[in-house]
């Protein structure tokens, strides 16, 4: 449980809680190598994926502290996850769209 340190407004956060998501970490990253053991067709990437922001977003929160953090810094985080899904669509786009486009002469 976090508690509000009055004087220099400093948040202290217990060792339980770091244990804890450290704790969360190394069970999804166990995940991730036991999904990468099996052939789940298309959804491997977007395991994968789940996996892997799901592990940013707990470090983001707790062990860079955005959860005591100004909105501005919040912001900020946000907007690199904002610009990480353009480049994760884009790249789907042309992933996807390989085999629609005809070649002239073929």
């Amino acid at each position: 449980m976090a508690e509000h340190n009055g004087h220099n407004g400093h948040h202290v956060t217990s060792v339980g809680l770091y244990v804890g998501v450290f704790v969360a970490l190394m069970v999804l990253t166990a995940a991730t190598v036991i999904v990468a053991n099996f052939d789940l067709g298309w959804a491997n990437d977007v395991v994968a994926l789940t996996i892997a922001v799901t592990k940013a977003l707990l470090v983001l929160i707790f062990f860079m502290h955005l959860r005591h953090s100004t909105r501005l810094t919040v912001l900020t985080a946000m907007a690199g996850f904002f610009w990480l899904a353009i480049l994760l669509v884009l790249t789907l786009n042309d992933y996807f769209t390989r085999g629609s486009v005809s070649i002239l002469g073929k």
